[in-house]
């Protein structure tokens, strides 16, 4: 199983975990977070950093997905990666991880596409159609 690590602005990555833990009733494992605030100096961060991506390493390599690149959470992210072993992936969103954690037994390649397609397929317009029906928890 390859892990999964989160490393966002503020409390933004342990937010979308709980969210995670409440779409699939449970938490995934080999799942962390690292939270990067204004204050922060990423020279400080980067040891726990590594720290989080030994703990969440099961033998199969790392995703880690960060929020917006250029950014100081994907900078940090990008001092970590090793190609094939540990992949990183910006723009992080709840699809985006929800698919990654589906398609993370299935090797990287796999997954870091399905990461990405997740990402850009969870973009969507909705349809006023469906606000104009009155059935808007599906209860009917």
């Amino acid at each position: 199983m390859i892990g999964i690590l989160l490393i966002t602005h503020g409390c933004f990555g342990e937010s979308l975990i709980q969210n995670v833990c409440h779409v699939l009733n449970k938490r995934p494992p080999l799942l962390a977070q690292l939270g990067v605030a204004w204050q922060d100096d990423p020279l400080d961060v980067l040891p726990l950093a590594r720290l989080r991506l030994q703990e969440v390493d099961g033998g199969n390599g790392v995703l880690v997905l960060t929020d917006i690149f250029g950014a100081t959470p994907a900078n940090l992210s990008l001092k970590l990666l090793e190609p094939g072993r540990v992949e990183g992936v910006s723009g992080l969103s709840l699809p985006m991880l929800l698919r990654a954690l589906t398609y993370r037994e299935k090797g990287m390649e796999t997954m870091l596409l399905k990461a990405v397609s997740g990402g850009r397929d969870g973009v969507t317009k909705l349809p006023p159609t469906l606000a104009r029906t009155g059935d808007l928890d599906g209860a009917g």
